[in-house]
């Protein structure tokens, strides 16, 4: 249960560098952007007006007993009211239809960012992670862009509207007012760190506890069967308690920012009812002015505390906007090069001359390997888990650039082609199966998707495999869950050879391609990969023997090194490390009396 890095790495004091990039996204909507600046312009001077309004009924007709005017006056100020809130109204819907934009516009950004970053990144970033930037953390940003600085500007310009007038009035009550303008001053200061710091650790607090949630459904079938629920559960829910507590520890620093401001102005103001009624009993002051005054210094006051309020939801938002800025502005390992050039159709000969690669520094995966595929050869790599065979097989694919050294396709180093077009010519077939939620078609479409219903059907026909898919609830209309659900893994492992073969690839690779399948189904899958890989080049990480044999070239790997290479049955001859484990693995076969595992 330990925290991700990326969340506790590179935190930057909160500023306005995070507020002006992330109202950079509504350059994007400039039009409604305006529009939505000025009606809150507008309303910033409607609510100060609307307080001057009421003095002035007050302290005008209805003081001098003038009931005509007085009704004209509350006419007019119902009708002031009326176009305020009709004001309201629309500068809600246009902030609501901003946000919405914007967060539309960053949760796709993100997303695109995502499809771009490496392997690498996957495997040392938790899933869970990534779901809160795109979730929780965009949902803060959201509260930022459509309420914060609109609801700001709205109060800041109550407030100096009100300043303006009260200033106007009586300069000297008006002194009284900025003497609280210091307080102020050092209850933000004192309460900012306080406050960034809660919403920060509250964030990530949440983070972990989806990252949590994420591992646990993709684990369930582990938890349930190891009887690890009340283990799990209790971890679980001791993250959610410390996520309590983290909520709990904001809330109650933003329960006392919040009434000291409000106390702040209450007070101010009790000190300018007994200031101003010396005023008006001593010296004889305008009672109109001052009355108006204190209209108006209720308007300033009562925007104080909103203001205070908009601060909290802007700490909230910018801890959201940090780490959703912070995943955006974490460079890929690498990208294809700017002059990196379209690869034209491939013979298939791939060539790694001293390659070395390393997943972390100082850790080689892979060691001055060298080789030669021939086009339409299969290699078969064998060796312990951990030895380098997937590195390798990924390497091929350009998922991972090699650390040292050359891959070359036809000749041409993988550094200088587009990864796209390499892609287009390559078919993978792993031992995780994947397949997306929907069809059995639309999954093996994947491959080609301009393939038609005819050619599916011809390429499950000609893996042999034709009968399996048909004989599914609705054949090719099947509908797979999340991750493959609904189907067995044979099923699953079946589907995913018939998009590979579907997108007609020169370059194969099965990494285990075989290892979900029964024997019965793979011995059919075997007599149709003999057809359909010829004249294909292909690398096959596999543990069983039939397939090994049948190799043209087997590359024996340990501690990321090639340590025998040659035909199996040259292998077999040479007594080495190969044959040691092809003798064990032969005696479990007369043992078992049924296909064994190739040593991986």
């Amino acid at each position: 249960m330990s925290r991700n890095r990326n969340d506790v790495q590179g935190e930057r004091p909160l500023g306005f560098a995070i507020i002006r990039r992330l109202f950079s996204y509504t350059n994007r909507h400039a039009a409604l952007r305006n529009v939505l600046f000025a009606l809150v312009i507008l309303r910033a001077a409607q609510l100060p007006a609307l307080a001057w309004g009421v003095a002035r009924v007050i302290s005008g007709p209805i003081a001098s007993a003038d009931f005509g005017g007085a009704a004209l006056w509350i006419a007019g100020f119902l009708a002031f009211a009326a176009v305020t809130e009709l004001c309201f109204v629309y500068r809600m819907r246009c902030a609501l239809l901003l946000g919405e934009r914007v967060v539309q516009d960053l949760r796709a950004e993100i997303y695109a960012h995502l499809l771009r970053m490496p392997m690498a990144f996957f495997r040392r970033t938790e899933v869970g992670s990534l779901i809160a930037r795109v979730t929780s953390d965009v949902d803060a940003v959201r509260t930022g862009v459509q309420d914060v600085a609109f609801v700001t500007t709205v109060q800041a310009g109550n407030l100096l509207v009100s300043a303006a007038l009260m200033l106007y009035y009586d300069w000297q009550l008006f002194l009284v007012v900025l003497a609280m303008a210091p307080i102020l001053w050092m209850l933000v200061r004192y309460f900012r760190k306080k406050l960034s710091e809660a919403y920060r650790a509250q964030q990530e607090s949440f983070s972990r506890v989806t990252a949590t949630l994420a591992e646990s459904v993709q684990g369930i079938r582990e938890i349930q069967g190891f009887v690890r629920q009340d283990v799990n559960g209790g971890l679980f829910r001791q993250l959610i308690f410390d996520h309590s507590k983290y909520n709990m520890g904001a809330a109650q620093k933003s329960a006392v920012f919040q009434p000291l401001l409000e106390f702040n102005g209450q007070l101010f103001l009790a000190i300018l009812l007994v200031i101003g009624g010396h005023q008006a009993l001593v010296r004889a002051v305008d009672l109109e002015a001052l009355i108006q005054f204190f209209f108006l210094s209720t308007a300033f006051f009562a925007a104080i505390p909103m203001i205070g309020m908009q601060y909290n939801q802007a700490l909230t938002a910018m801890a959201g906007a940090e780490r959703v800025f912070r995943l955006l502005d974490t460079p890929p390992d690498w990208e294809d090069a700017p002059d990196a050039r379209e690869l034209p159709d491939i013979r298939g000969r791939v060539e790694f001359v001293g390659v070395g690669f390393e997943y972390e520094p100082g850790r080689p995966a892979l060691t001055d390997v060298s080789f030669v595929a021939e086009p339409g050869r299969m290699v078969a790599l064998v060796g312990p888990t951990g030895s380098g065979k997937s590195t390798l097989v990924n390497l091929v694919a350009k998922l991972a650039l090699p650390s040292a050294g050359e891959v070359l396709i036809d000749g041409v180093d993988v550094r200088a082609i587009r990864s796209d077009s390499l892609h287009r010519q390559i078919a993978c077939v792993t031992q995780e199966n994947f397949l997306f939620t929907g069809s059995v078609l639309e999954n093996v479409r994947l491959g080609r998707p301009s393939a038609t219903d005819e050619e599916v059907r011809a390429a499950a026909r000609a893996l042999d495999v034709l009968d399996v898919l048909e004989s599914m609830p609705r054949g090719f209309l099947t509908e797979v869950g999340e991750r493959g659900s609904g189907l067995s893994l044979g099923q699953r492992q079946i589907v995913c050879f018939v998009r590979a073969l579907i997108a007609d690839p020169r370059i194969v690779i099965l990494d285990e391609a075989t290892s979900a399948v029964d024997s019965v189904t793979e011995a059919r899958i075997q007599r149709a990969l003999a057809r359909l890989l010829a004249g294909r080049t292909s690398f096959v990480v596999a543990h069983r023997l039939s397939t090994i044999q049948k190799a043209d070239l087997v590359l024996v790997l340990d501690g990321g090194r090639i340590v025998e290479r040659g035909t199996h049955a040259e292998l077999v001859r040479c007594s080495g490390r190969y044959s040691a484990l092809y003798r064990k693995f032969a005696a479990t076969l007369d043992t078992a009396q049924t296909t064994p595992e190739a040593p991986r």
